[in-house]
């Protein structure tokens, strides 16, 4: 599978650990950013990534900050992203069976390196259920 992933300052050292932990189990990844630990605008990241997903170059993307919230939002906001805010398994695999969700976000404030693997293995691995819930997810689509 093909992964954007980005962060702020507060989410570098997890997505520096998730790049490593997708690349070494077969994904493709292109790491958007940051690359450092200095302060910089989440914005910037989670757009980024929002475009790589809506423009389909990559298959879902990951989005880090200190909450998940901040960048997650701003993900989002790029038509065609649906982007779900996770900190625990069950949210990650129904953003995906029942949302569609083709973006995580991520608190490295809130979940640690062994959560975080979990969460985005199964956010991988799930498939969207459709039936019922592409009606759903249609009605969130952007007008």
């Amino acid at each position: 599978m093909k992964i954007a992933i980005g962060a702020d300052h507060a989410g570098f050292e997890l997505k520096n650990h998730l790049v490593e932990r997708l690349r070494a189990v077969g994904h493709e990844v292109e790491d958007l950013g940051t690359d450092s630990g200095a302060s910089v605008d989440y914005p910037e990241f989670g757009r980024a990534v929002g475009e790589r997903v809506a423009s389909g170059d990559v298959d879902r993307g990951v989005v880090v900050c200190g909450s998940g919230l901040g960048i997650g939002i701003a993900a989002g906001k790029v038509a065609g992203v649906r982007c779900a805010m996770v900190s625990e398994l069950y949210g990650a695999r129904m953003a995906r069976a029942h949302n569609d969700a083709n973006v995580v976000a991520l608190g490295a404030r809130i979940v640690g390196q062994g959560v975080a693997e979990e969460i985005v293995d199964v956010f991988l691995a799930t498939s969207f259920e459709g039936g019922r819930h592409a009606r759903r997810v249609g009605k969130i689509e952007p007008t």
